[in-house]
């Protein structure tokens, strides 16, 4: 028998989708990324440049670091970093335990009344309170100008939590109940067992909790008046809106300020973006656990 593979034979209907797939693939990673490199080689381009250019930055223009000097010389940036910092890691941690305890109770076919629990849970995926009334519980607990504001009231996806209970649900019972048998605790099998077990999900909502503390600016916006707390992407929000550059020591701002933004976004954007790679892996996976079974 011969060991050579057999090499498969498309139809012309074939090779011609494959064409447009291709085609239409190669058209949206280039929608994706221009506007990607065009911001990239605006941070790194000369100010005065960057003034007098019209279209896309194809390349960085007179390349420099100028601008990157200049938006770390606003001290709201460093600021800002330690604040979405502080939110990024308590934030997702919560969000995390949350959802792992959330998780554990509906996917337990005996526990009482988890038929109940999870269409409340659901209901709040299409309905919410608004704006308005969220903000007056918010008040009324005592969280304006507080970084908790950011975080406690979001503390549970819902989304999240569902794909969780969804990977909890398929690991056979005959695991925590002999934990059980043997004298373990409900906590003791959550963390040392079902966590574990569930990895690539978890990865995947500490992804996307954390992605999500990272780019909010709306609820600063909402609860903080103390710009001293501001995260990152509400100080970014001013930047851009050129609110805050007249805190930001440059001489002849004003032909800079656009070069500025980029450098801007680009510090913004790329730590995060730095997370990907270390989740990818488990990302497929994951994200298919919640989507093969609801």
């Amino acid at each position: 028998m011969s060991d050579k593979p057999m090499k498969v034979r498309y139809t012309n209907g074939e090779k011609a989708l494959h064409v447009i797939i291709v085609v239409v693939c190669a058209f949206l990673s280039l929608a994706v990324l221009l506007p990607m490199l065009n911001i990239l080689f605006g941070a790194f381009s000369d100010p005065y440049e960057v003034m007098k250019h019209s279209g896309l930055f194809l390349y960085p223009v007179s390349p420099t670091f100028y601008n990157f000097k200049l938006v770390f010389q606003n001290p709201s940036i460093l600021t800002g970093y330690l604040n979405t910092i502080f939110v990024v890691v308590v934030g997702t941690g919560l969000n995390v335990f949350l959802s792992l305890i959330g998780a554990y109770v509906l996917s337990r076919k005996g526990a009482a009344l988890v038929k109940v629990f999870t269409l409340m849970i659901v209901f709040t995926m299409y309905f919410n309170g608004g704006t308005i009334p969220t903000y007056l519980v918010v008040e009324s607990l005592g969280l304006i100008n507080s970084r908790w504001a950011l975080i406690l009231p979001g503390a549970i996806s819902t989304f999240n939590l569902i794909v969780m209970r969804t990977a909890m649900a398929q690991i056979p019972d005959s695991l925590p109940e002999s934990a059980m048998i043997d004298g373990a605790t409900h906590p003791q099998v959550l963390f040392m067992i079902m966590t574990p077990l569930c990895k690539a999900t978890v990865a995947v909502i500490v992804l996307y909790y954390a992605v999500a503390h990272w780019n909010s600016w709306f609820p600063a916006f909402l609860y903080l008046r103390d710009k001293t707390k501001y995260p990152l992407q509400l100080i970014l929000r001013q930047i851009l809106f050129q609110e805050e550059t007249n805190s930001m020591a440059a001489e002849n701002l004003a032909l800079s300020s656009e070069a500025v933004k980029y450098a801007t976004i680009v510090v913004a954007t790329v730590p995060i973006l730095l997370v990907y790679p270390f989740l990818q892996r488990y990302f497929v996976k994951g994200v298919m656990v919640g989507a093969v079974k609801g």
